[in-house]
């Protein structure tokens, strides 16, 4: 069932999709070489259909039930010829990396990826990248708290953003650092925010943060990010 709550203007959605085409055109000009570091593929923004959305929709409460739900053995069984019908539906169609639609729809939650926790960027500038995201039953470690290795994944995606918004080149994270401050709440809506506190010629010294609607601070995080030498992977 489509969460209603994650439907977005048509307006909206393509202005996101400008935004982050004309920052990569930025990138370019900075740097040539920029689709060469590494033999990285040209991310360019997918526009898979409608369906894409429901699918990652049904996907994420999938991923919730699979970690909270305690059905009858027979309900078990069932879901399991569902999941073995769906993976023989969509096997024949596995792409390479910067094929398929996964992270390159910016209008969906999480960009369009199940690795990351559906979240959605409300800023993203030189200034700073800021997002909301919301955690749930399959980000949980213990008593309902979001696992403590889910928030560098989090952060580590935001220190991506805030290269690409500030205009660098493709890097890579060399260290990340958490410090977690207070527990972090599922099924509540929480803002990230990163930015770019340093820069010394190939590196990126980036900061981020974590905070609850009412500004306790969850988590805050600091890191180097490299930018990547021609050929390097």
């Amino acid at each position: 069932m489509t969460d209603r709550g994650d439907e977005r203007s048509r307006e909206e959605q393509t202005a996101d999709e400008r935004s982050r085409e004309e920052q990569t055109d930025k990138e370019y000009e900075l740097d040539p070489d920029y689709y060469k570091h590494g033999g990285f593929p040209k991310f360019e923004v997918a526009r898979p259909g409608e369906g894409f959305g429901r699918f990652l929709a049904a996907m994420r409460r999938v991923q919730d039930l699979a970690v909270s739900a305690d059905p009858a053995p027979d309900v078990w069984s069932a879901a399991a010829d569902g999941a073995e019908q769906l993976v023989a539906l969509l096997d024949p169609f596995e792409a390479a990396e910067g094929v398929g639609p996964a992270n390159r729809v910016p209008s969906l939650p999480g960009a369009g990826s199940l690795l990351m926790p559906p979240y959605r960027v409300t800023k993203f500038d030189a200034e700073a990248v800021e997002l909301t995201l919301r955690f749930s039953r399959f980000h949980v470690g213990g008593n309902y708290a979001v696992h403590g290795g889910v928030l560098p994944l989090t952060f580590d995606s935001v220190f991506g953003m805030v290269i690409h918004a500030t205009g660098r080149p493709i890097s890579r994270t060399a260290f990340l650092h958490v410090d977690y401050r207070n527990v972090t709440p599922i099924d509540t809506e929480l803002s990230v925010r990163g930015w770019l506190r340093e820069a010394q010629g190939r590196k990126a010294f980036v900061n981020a943060e974590m905070r609850t609607p009412d500004g306790t601070l969850c988590a805050e995080a600091h890191g180097l990010m490299v930018r990547l030498l021609p050929g390097q992977p």
